[in-house]
């Protein structure tokens, strides 16, 4: 794990929320922007990631406590982070439809419109750093090729959106689930162009009629 010296500028977690929004932090680096800086021997990015781990374990209900375990963690910073946590309780209105995306089943719900179709369509789904649904596309429509699904077309409302990853669909009307290398060529050249522009690509879907397959889990997917 870097520490927050070894970054790039804009990719610390201040400088991202100023340059392209909160939504695009995942939990870690959320954590690191409220706390700001570690101490003496222990970098801001380890401590935070040991909060994470209590947040998950206690339903993101913390307690003073148990902060105070951390290594790194004092009475100020045990605060601080209990204090944002309070302040978004009393006023961040709760989102009761977000879709959060933690699996290729919770994607399939939102493309059951392409799985029948007798053309190939190519659809793009953003999401924010907490892995919640921004806005799903159709790309194109057609033969999936190189020139028809160009990163232009899939990261430009991507970027617009200031999404922290994508997750990729399309389908196969012969029903066929072995994918091509034609959508192996396309996933490598997304993957790269995503990795330049700092949104991930998390996995890229093929349906068809009677069922799914993940490049990801198939290991077409770069770590």
């Amino acid at each position: 794990m870097p520490k927050i010296k070894d970054l790039y500028d804009d990719d610390r977690p201040r400088e991202k929320i100023a340059k392209k929004g909160v939504g695009t932090l995942n939990n870690r680096e959320l954590v690191s922007a409220i706390l700001g800086r570690g101490v003496s021997g222990r970098d801001v990015t380890k401590i935070s990631s040991d909060i994470v781990n209590i947040l998950e374990n206690t339903e993101g209900k913390p307690t003073y406590e148990g902060l105070l375990e951390v290594e790194g963690m004092g009475p100020a910073k045990a605060a601080q982070v209990l204090a944002a946590f309070e302040i978004s309780r009393r006023y961040m209105e709760k989102t009761e439809n977000a879709v959060r995306i933690t699996s290729p089943e919770d994607v399939l719900p939102l493309v059951e419109d392409i799985r029948s179709k007798q053309q190939e369509y190519f659809v793009c789904i953003t999401l924010n750093g907490a892995c919640e649904v921004i806005k799903k596309r159709i790309v194109s429509m057609g033969l999936l090729n190189q020139s028809l699904v160009h990163p232009r077309e899939v990261f430009a409302d991507a970027i617009t959106d200031r999404c922290a990853s994508v997750i990729l669909v399309h389908n196969h009307p012969s029903g066929n689930l072995k994918p091509s290398q034609a959508d192996l060529d396309v996933t490598k050249r997304l993957c790269n162009s995503g990795s330049i522009l700092g949104i991930e690509v998390l996995d890229h879907i093929i349906v068809t009629k009677n069922g799914w397959e993940s490049l990801k889990k198939l290991g077409h997917m770069p770590e």
